[in-house]
């Protein structure tokens, strides 16, 4: 039976949508493609006529990712729009975060991961960090036209470190402590 071209670009978008959580639980090696198919109720077979190769879908699933984790960071300011970069830091320094391994940030999940994929799956992730980069940029004092500034990138890199060693750790209490740790150091740059 034909799927209509409609149909046919849903299903797409729902394996990309999956391809992304499950990537992001698994590691890009660490899901083969029926599995992925098979979370997005299609069969493997259907794969090639929407995806040139893994990898084309790993750069997709990657953007879709990223995007989803701005938007995420969006919406924290939104609820919370006198104090945006404390409303991200809440959020994304939370034990809830922390715990969110299919949702959350794409490159705590898979930043090891990417550093050994195609340059396009490296693109998807420059483009999101890059956009993480120019969301912190205002709210660490830079101008709206400057280039992100080292203090961007520092705040930027202790997050991402500190929900990646928090994750890494049995211990609830040193986990914790990272986050913690995070939190602070990044209040303090931004005072200074």
């Amino acid at each position: 039976m034909r799927v209509s071209r409609i149909q046919a670009e849903q299903n797409r978008q729902t394996v990309i949508d999956v391809a992304s959580r499950l990537f992001r639980e698994h590691g890009f090696d660490g899901i083969g493609l029926k599995d992925l198919m098979k979370g997005a109720g299609l069969t493997q077979g259907a794969f090639y006529k929407q995806f040139a190769s893994k990898e084309d879908l790993a750069a997709k699933a990657s953007r879709r990712a990223l995007e989803s984790a701005a938007g995420r960071w969006s919406a924290a300011v939104a609820a919370t729009p006198e104090d945006p970069l404390g409303a991200v830091l809440d959020f994304y320094l939370s034990e809830g975060h922390r715990e969110e391994k299919m949702d959350g940030c794409p490159v705590v999940a898979l930043g090891s991961d990417a550093a050994r994929q195609s340059a396009e799956v490296k693109a998807s992730f420059e483009a999101g960090i890059r956009e993480y980069l120019e969301m912190l940029g205002p709210w660490v004092g830079e101008a709206d036209d400057e280039e992100p500034s080292g203090k961007a990138k520092a705040i930027l890199s202790t997050m991402v470190g500190a929900v990646l060693l928090s994750r890494a750790v049995n211990d609830p209490d040193l986990a914790q402590a990272f986050l913690d740790a995070a939190t602070d150091q990044v209040r303090e740059a931004v005072a200074a």
